[in-house]
């Protein structure tokens, strides 16, 4: 029995169907906090501050009354400074050994590590006024390689420079394209290095309304945010070299099939 035209639509539509139902995406996977109401959060306990570690480098600028006599604290102990997905002008600071010190101009050897920029600031205004190199000095401190890296089922996944000296796991992810349709926004993985070597691994839910109050939500530098592929991404990727060739050349059988039947 020959397929008539009329029996194509008929034929071709519930393929249609089943095909529109199994692409579907759940949209509680595809969104962030899907059940945070309204609502007014609390401040963040603790100091998030971020505390320089080993590798940091950075910018200390110095003034006073006196300009010329500040000039020599202001330069800089290093080479231009580049980063993965940065523009601009590079920056010139001072780097932290594997000590934890700085070379600082006059004052020598300082020691850095675990202080917050407000604390390094202090330390070095408080040695230029008792030592009397400079009258009133006025120290700033930033950090000039903040950096997070982002890997995973994100849509551009990259070691991100941070301009500013704080940022979110979400800042971090829309810089990255954020998450794809593949990604598990529920089991997000943070993994957190100290200035003693010790290596942190937090799982984080972004549909779970305690992120936000969480001391996770504002990475550190040279944290690495990875997220993992969803059990639909992971067979595709298993299955799809197998099963497109097949479907292929399925498609065209059938093709060819119709085409002798309906036309001829």
């Amino acid at each position: 029995m020959f397929l008539s035209k009329d029996y194509l639509p008929r034929f071709f539509f519930p393929v249609l169907i089943c095909c529109f139902f199994m692409s579907c995406v759940s949209t509680k996977q595809s969104v962030y906090f899907h059940d945070l109401p309204d609502t007014v959060l609390a401040p963040i306990k603790g100091n998030l501050e971020p505390v320089i570690q080993k590798n940091d480098i950075l910018q200390i600028t110095v003034s006073s009354m006196n300009v010329e006599d500040a000039v020599i604290y202001n330069t800089p102990s290093m080479a231009a400074v580049g980063g993965v997905a940065s523009s601009g002008p590079q920056a010139t600071g001072f780097l932290v050994d594997d000590s934890g010190n700085i070379q600082y101009p006059v004052l020598g050897q300082v020691k850095v590590t675990g202080l917050t920029k407000a604390q390094l600031s202090k330390s070095i205004r408080d040695q230029l006024t008792e030592r009397k190199l400079l009258v009133d000095p006025v120290v700033s401190v930033r950090f000039l390689n903040y950096r997070v890296t982002i890997i995973g089922e994100v849509a551009r996944p990259q070691v991100v420079n941070v301009g500013s000296d704080r940022v979110t796991i979400l800042e971090a992810l829309g810089l990255a394209g954020d998450i794809t349709v593949f990604g598990k926004k529920e089991n997000v993985m943070l993994i957190r290095e100290s200035d003693d070597g010790t290596r942190t691994v937090k799982r984080l839910n972004l549909n779970d309304r305690s992120l936000l109050s969480s001391p996770y939500y504002y990475l550190n530098s040279n944290d690495v945010v990875y997220v993992e592929p969803n059990k639909a991404k992971v067979a595709s990727t298993n299955t799809a070299r197998q099963i497109i060739p097949i479907v292929l050349s399925s498609l065209s059988l059938v093709v060819i099939i119709l085409d002798r039947l309906v036309f001829n």
